[in-house]
């Protein structure tokens, strides 16, 4: 199956520079390309694609405003966005992501986390670079009370896979960790995603953070 990219940025040399990354890949193809926010998202909605890599900084709209448009809370059918900038400061991280974005990956990221983040929005998993990942995640929100959901639990396996999460652990590397299959992590994963109400790893992330999860003892 290919997945249909759509790029987002006001400069065409960036835009060239990701399409030349994406398309030497068999399973990527870029549907299109926007100069601004405004026609990202009108090319968005016109054309559907499975992933839509949107720039920070752009004319009319912002690559907040984009993704928010495209993915935030109440859009019905959101989009799967990921934001790429040059720009590392922590509100606009924390805006994207609050905003509705599965991803957030630094330009000067190699093509490898790239091509890495457009395939897990596709997935429906969710990706931001590993120099951001503790350091925001720590200070996504604001503190909260440390609680679970009364009425659904988390069980203590399910809490070790909440903590890796947080920590920036792939499947993979949780499996490992934890000594359980692949299978097995993307089983609990399910289980914790319905039980925080949770759309991706990413908002499992914050929420473990802003409940204390990891400053709390393993139970």
């Amino acid at each position: 199956m290919t997945i249909r990219v759509l790029l987002a940025d006001d400069q065409a040399m960036i835009r060239g520079g990701l399409r030349l990354i994406l398309e030497d890949q068999d399973d990527i193809t870029v549907v299109g390309e926007a100069a601004d926010g405004p026609g990202a998202v009108e090319l968005a909605r016109r054309l559907r694609p499975d992933v839509c890599l949107v720039d920070i900084r752009m004319p009319g709209l912002d690559g907040i405003d984009v993704t928010r448009t495209l993915a935030g809370p109440g859009v019905p059918d959101p989009l799967r966005v990921v934001v790429v900038t040059t720009f590392d400061l922590d509100e606009y991280v924390h805006g994207a992501l609050r905003a509705g974005a599965v991803g957030f990956v630094l330009k000067g990221a190699a093509p490898a986390l790239l091509i890495e983040a457009v395939r897990a929005a596709h997935a429906g998993d969710a990706l931001i670079s590993p120099s951001l990942t503790l350091r925001l995640l720590r200070n996504l929100a604001p503190a909260a009370p440390a609680r679970t959901p009364s009425e659904r639990p988390l069980s203590a396996r399910e809490s070790e896979v909440v903590r890796a999460i947080a920590r920036g652990r792939t499947n993979q590397e949780i499996a490992a960790d934890l000594f359980i299959t692949l299978s097995t992590v993307k089983s609990h994963l399910t289980a914790v995603q319905q039980k925080l109400g949770a759309r991706n790893r990413v908002e499992i992330a914050a929420w473990a953070w802003e409940h204390h999860l990891m400053t709390r003892p393993p139970t």
